[in-house]
């Protein structure tokens, strides 16, 4: 008979260097929801773009006051069956690295170690000066800006602060994408987690994978336009999925 997980549980022992590449997804299992799916907050709201956040004040603070409202969900939300799964194949040394389009921080608080994350775009959980670099966490930020509106400028160089995500109109990170493409290329298997493979350049890392001679699996709730190219393909939820493979509660 035909089990997908038991054909996901076989890739993975045979697998000697493994990716795991995570969407929004994998999170919506912990209650966060997915900003691009149908209702999400881009479908109601449009997004702000990086170029009108660094020119415009009240764009800045129309983005500081959207984070004080996705902030609650944000740290509302713990690791799930999936994330935990996902920790346990790194740990296991099956999963060589996790490349994530998740700005949540819940990978590292499942227990995958930073030098094993690649973070596409960025992390929704600290800001970051714009010029000089330095981080900035959100506490003393949030809370000044909820009671006085004072917006946050970096107590190093002056510069504009932005939590550190990926903006539309904003360049992806160099050193993230040339990790990501040279862990895509490395590979013997790639497997997608909760993606739609509809945001690029990220969703090219699949098809790059699978050219390169990897076998390639995704695991999502909806059909995706890697389907067909795909060695095996589970419309499932990630949590049960993922955690049955991997041996995981």
């Amino acid at each position: 008979m035909h089990d997908p997980v038991a054909q996901l549980r076989d890739l993975l022992r045979a697998a000697r260097h493994a990716v795991c590449f995570t969407g929004a997804g994998i999170s919506t299992e912990s209650g966060i929801p997915d900003f691009r799916g149908p209702g999400g907050l881009w479908s109601r709201i449009q997004p702000i773009d990086y170029q009108d956040f660094v020119t415009s004040e009240p764009m800045r603070r129309e983005a500081w006051r959207r984070k004080l409202i996705t902030d609650r969900t944000l740290r509302a939300a713990e690791p799930n069956r999936g994330h935990r799964a996902v920790a346990q194949l790194v740990s296991s040394g099956i999963c060589a690295c996790v490349l994530t389009q998740n700005i949540d921080g819940l990978h590292q608080r499942s227990g995958v170690p930073e030098e094993k994350l690649v973070e596409l775009h960025g992390n929704g959980t600290y800001a970051a000066c714009l010029d000089c670099g330095l981080r900035h966490e959100l506490d003393p930020i949030l809370s000044a800006f909820e009671q006085a509106g004072t917006l946050p400028v970096c107590g190093s160089c002056g510069g504009i602060v932005k939590t550190a995500t990926i903006s539309f109109g904003q360049r992806m990170p160099l050193n993230a994408m040339q990790r990501a493409e040279s862990e895509a290329l490395a590979c013997d298997l790639f497997v997608v987690l909760g993606s739609s493979l509809a945001v690029f350049p990220a969703a090219e890392l699949p098809r790059r994978a699978k050219l390169n001679g990897a076998k390639l699996v995704i695991v999502n709730r909806e059909p995706t336009a890697q389907d067909a190219c795909a060695d095996l393909v589970i419309h499932a939820e990630i949590g049960s999925t993922l955690g049955a493979a991997a041996g995981i509660d």
